[in-house]
């Protein structure tokens, strides 16, 4: 905690005067993202830091590996479905970005095993992305095959999130649109999802 005071402290003495008045606005007005980005929990994967973005510009939610479960109104917890619908339905973004990145734990542990101290929820959870498994699984290259399925993780959530009828009717009116994209946490290096699926560098 005292690593977090002394950086709270900078932020007002340094950070607060210069953004005092965006802040300011943001109370007054409310907020108006125009970006929803789901990215990982890793602390390593910073969207606001990644995009360059000040604060009111982003509607970030994130969980373990990026993941997007399918449309499904119940009576269960529903804390990442309940961002997007949010984000969409209320804030209406114009895009939503699945934010994947290189050395994900929540996808080492999908193609891995999940560590035996995180089998309460985590184990449940990766397993939305059960498919990603499989197509990592034909990379002979341990490398290769974790990038593979933080790849195919960022495609299934996406294919998910048009399972939302409301997330699928706003992009066929053009009112939303959807990316892929994934971090390279050692390389500082974005690559986008392309139309054919796979991923290009960032331009």
């Amino acid at each position: 905690m005292d690593r977090l005071m002394a950086g709270y402290r900078r932020f007002r003495a340094e950070t607060w005067p210069r953004e005092r008045e965006r802040f300011e606005a943001l109370a007054a007005e409310g907020q108006r993202p125009r970006t929803m980005v789901i990215a990982c929990s890793d602390s390593r994967v910073d969207p606001q830091m990644i995009f360059s973005a000040g604060p009111g510009e982003l509607f970030v939610v994130r969980n373990v590996a990026n993941l997007v479960p399918p449309y499904m109104p119940d009576a269960a917890f529903h804390g990442t479905s309940a961002a997007v619908e949010f984000g969409v339905r209320v804030l209406q973004v114009k895009n939503l970005v699945v934010l994947g990145h290189a050395l994900c734990g929540g996808v080492k542990a999908l193609l891995d095993g999940v560590p035996p101290m995180a089998g309460d929820f985590v184990a449940g959870w990766i397993s939305i992305a059960e498919r990603a498994r499989t197509a990592a699984l034909q990379c002979d290259d341990p490398e290769a095959r974790q990038e593979a399925g933080e790849h195919e993780a960022v495609r299934i959530s996406l294919r998910n999130l048009m399972t939302f009828p409301w997330v699928a009717e706003a992009v066929g009116e053009g009112r939303l649109r959807l990316e892929g994209a994934h971090f390279g946490v050692a390389t500082g290096r974005l690559v986008m999802l392309q139309p054919d699926g796979s991923f290009a560098p960032a331009t």
